[in-house]
């Protein structure tokens, strides 16, 4: 459900804000895989928590962008099935330039990355002519959707958040029951729903 509530959204930003006028077919496309594989096999805990608790995954990936990564390698691997490849047609070239923007788009969803992103696009703004990075321009868009329940109707807030936030606690769970210290918003006895959520979309 998450990866489909990300494209839909990520579909009427490029629509609505005119972006799409700016971007190829491929590119468009890419954008819209990306917001639907982004997610591909969570293990519903978080990057910390993967470090912390020492995991294969996180082991794979040397604590870097630990389930990004794995989101991305799960997924191309499966576009390789030969039932699965809907990218066959394309040339070698189309294939590098769609696989590097899936591969850049996705990782920017990785949360540690926040407040990077919107530094470096108001810097950029805030120049006399700015010169705008289009991959880095669409990881924001990504990652923009990829957080923005706070922003719609309050029922579709209200159930993400109430679904997002027993993830959390499931995994603040597995902490208590590892030894391991809290990661925030995972303490189901001590998390504050509505100031978690002033929090969240304020971070910006």
């Amino acid at each position: 459900l998450h990866a489909a509530d990300v494209a839909q959204t990520v579909h009427y930003m490029l629509c609505q804000t005119g972006l799409m006028n700016w971007m190829t077919d491929l590119e468009i496309f890419a954008t819209l895989i990306a917001a639907l594989i982004h997610d591909y096999e969570h293990t519903g805990t978080t990057n910390n928590f993967h470090v912390m608790s020492g995991t294969d995954t996180a082991l794979l990936y040397n604590d870097k962008a630990v389930l990004e990564n794995h989101h991305l390698s799960a997924s191309f691997r499966v576009l390789k099935e030969d039932d699965c490849n809907i990218l066959q047609n394309m040339s070698r070239e189309e294939y590098r330039e769609f696989r590097s923007l899936v591969i850049e788009t996705v990782l920017a969803t990785d949360m540690s990355c926040h407040f990077h992103q919107l530094k470096n696009m108001k810097n950029l703004l805030s120049l006399q002519e700015p010169s705008i990075d289009k991959a880095k321009a669409l990881s924001l868009v990504l990652h923009c959707c990829d957080i923005s329940h706070p922003a719609k109707k309050w029922d579709l807030h209200f159930q993400w958040t109430s679904q997002l936030l027993e993830e959390f606690f499931l995994q603040g769970d597995k902490e208590k029951e590892l030894g391991l210290p809290f990661s925030p918003l995972c303490d189901r006895k001590n998390t504050l729903v509505a100031e978690s959520q002033i929090v969240s979309s304020t971070s910006s």
